[in-house]
């Protein structure tokens, strides 16, 4: 049966995709404005039907990556957020009319709490304030979104007054966040249907999930809120969001997919292209996914327990409700080696979903090999660990050059370091107290940098004494967080890149960003 026999008594639900705006707020997920394209490259071959590419007011380099955005996208429509403010309105406007399709995404908050500590505003001046601005916007382009910020946490009274005021005003899109992750499935159900039944004009838009996932149900609110007459969702990639993230878009599309007799909706998301955007969103921000993660996650198709073994030789279904193919994921393979060449290196990225310009693609061949004379077996797992360690590190300015590290039980532990600065070449050397601290402090001395270590962990990229070590470091420094992630079969060197790399980052200068909390 075709996909579109097989949707023909289904609803479509719009898949509106934030990973550039809230998923970039993430702390330590500040992506170049060349990721930023390549993401917005995966999501729009995936099918995606809305992307919000960023917050124009709030930075010069906020307003450029969605006017590039913009630009940039074929198919899908281009959002930019803006508060409830005059010059946010005109900048998202300014910003978005770059696009085949634009939207400007306006947002006020609606709750008594927001109202009284952080807006410190009447219901009726709230009322004006929505009524004013979304006509500004609508002024300024067809296609305009009004969020409640802080929905779930809104007399439902009020927020009738709220949408009605916003539809009359132009929105076109009515989204009613869960911004703080504060509903349960069966009142957000409620929420909706309740708004949707009884607002006037409620018939002349489209409504909107926003979920956040602070009490794990992220997922579970937004497939309730579609029950009750919602029909978009915004979600991200890799579920990436501020403090426990947002809805993953990759769980709520195979929700949709796999259970379609429970739930029948459907989206215009080809789901094969799922892994490879999770991958280059983790790789852009620099936030590994967790093994255990639904759809994509390392796990998610691998069966340890015996029982399950013997069900998945006898019948994949006994244990799999969804193939690995259908989310774009294969099997591991063993065809690469040092005999390997640039043709055959090229058609093996491009069949894990890479394309990479000249000099990128020389620089990871050159890893390859470099890879392959050391390591026996070169799995797709490494080839796409050394890829995403490369395209993470372009524009650094500390680069790794050479590095000595001398342990002994019990005495001393030295780093000598060589590194480049700005293309300048400086030599320190570090004692610590172990292997790891004498390098990470020969780094801090050699950069004249001082940060935080938030976070640094270590896992094998595949199996075997001679696997590629997968290093993760977080960093924070003048209120700025980064990750920087290193894959080597050594797993020093690879805990030094990934420090470099998270350092590289947090160094980024980004302008100031806007008063006020986001949307979401």
């Amino acid at each position: 049966m075709s996909a579109s026999a097989s949707n023909s008594n289904k609803e479509r639900v719009f898949i509106f995709d934030t990973t550039l705006r809230d998923g970039e707020q993430s702390p330590g997920a500040t992506m170049t404005l060349e990721e930023k394209l390549q993401v917005a490259d995966a999501l729009d071959e995936m099918g995606v039907d809305i992307i919000e590419a960023g917050f124009p007011i709030a930075s010069v380099g906020d307003f450029e990556a969605v006017v590039a955005v913009a630009k940039h996208v074929k198919r899908a429509r281009v959002a930019g957020l803006a508060r409830a403010i005059s010059a946010d309105i005109d900048r998202a406007g300014e910003a978005v009319r770059h696009a085949q399709q634009g939207r400007i995404h306006t947002f006020v908050s609606t709750s008594p709490i927001h109202l009284a500590h952080q807006m410190k505003k009447t219901e009726d001046e709230v009322i004006e304030i929505i009524a004013r601005t979304v006509a500004q916007a609508r002024n300024l382009i067809d296609d305009v979104e009004w969020s409640a910020m802080d929905a779930t946490r809104t007399p439902i009274e009020f927020l009738k007054r709220c949408v009605e005021t916003a539809i009359k005003a132009g929105a076109t899109t009515i989204n009613l966040p869960d911004t703080v992750g504060y509903a349960v499935p069966e009142e957000h159900f409620r929420m909706f249907k309740t708004i949707i039944e009884s607002v006037p004009g409620a018939d002349k838009a489209i409504f909107s999930v926003h979920c956040h996932d602070d009490l794990g149900m992220a997922v579970a609110n937004s497939l309730a809120g579609v029950a009750g007459g919602a029909r978009q969702i915004e979600c991200t990639i890799n579920g990436l969001g501020e403090r426990a993230g947002n809805a993953a878009l990759e769980e709520v599309v195979m929700a949709l997919r796999t259970r379609g007799d429970a739930m029948p909706f459907y989206t215009d998301v080809e789901t094969t292209h799922l892994s490879r955007a999770s991958k280059i969103v983790s790789a852009a921000s620099n936030f590994p996914v967790q093994y255990n993660k639904a759809i994509v996650g390392k796990n998610a198709f691998a069966h340890e327990s015996g029982i399950h073994q013997d069900g998945m030789l006898k019948n994949a279904e006994t244990y799999e409700i969804m193939t690995p193919a259908s989310v774009g994921i294969k099997e591991t393979t063993l065809v690469m080696g040092k005999h390997s060449g640039r043709a055959a290196f090229k058609d093996k990225l491009k069949e894990l979903g890479y394309e990479l310009g000249d000099n990128a693609f020389q620089e990871a061949f050159v890893r390859f090999k470099d890879l392959a004379d050391r390591k026996k077996h070169v799995y797709d797992a490494d080839i796409i660990a050394l890829v995403d360690d490369e395209v993470g590190s372009v524009g650094d300015r500390i680069r790794l050059v050479d590095m000595e590290v001398v342990s002994k039980t019990g005495g001393v532990h030295k780093c000598n370091l060589v590194v480049t600065i700005d293309g300048e070449e400086t030599a320190v050397s570090y004692e610590g107290t172990g292997s790891v601290d004498a390098i990470f402090n020969a780094i801090k001395e050699a950069s004249g940098q001082d940060p935080h270590l938030v976070l640094y962990a270590v896992d094998g990229v595949t199996g075997g004494t001679d696997a590629q070590a997968s290093a993760h470091v977080r960093l924070e420094m003048n209120g700025r967080i980064a990750s920087g992630n290193a894959a080597e079969p050594d797993t020093l060197v690879a805990s030094a890149r990934a420090y470099l790399n998270a350092l590289n980052r947090v160094m980024i200068e980004r302008g100031a960003a806007a008063q006020g909390a986001l949307a979401g």
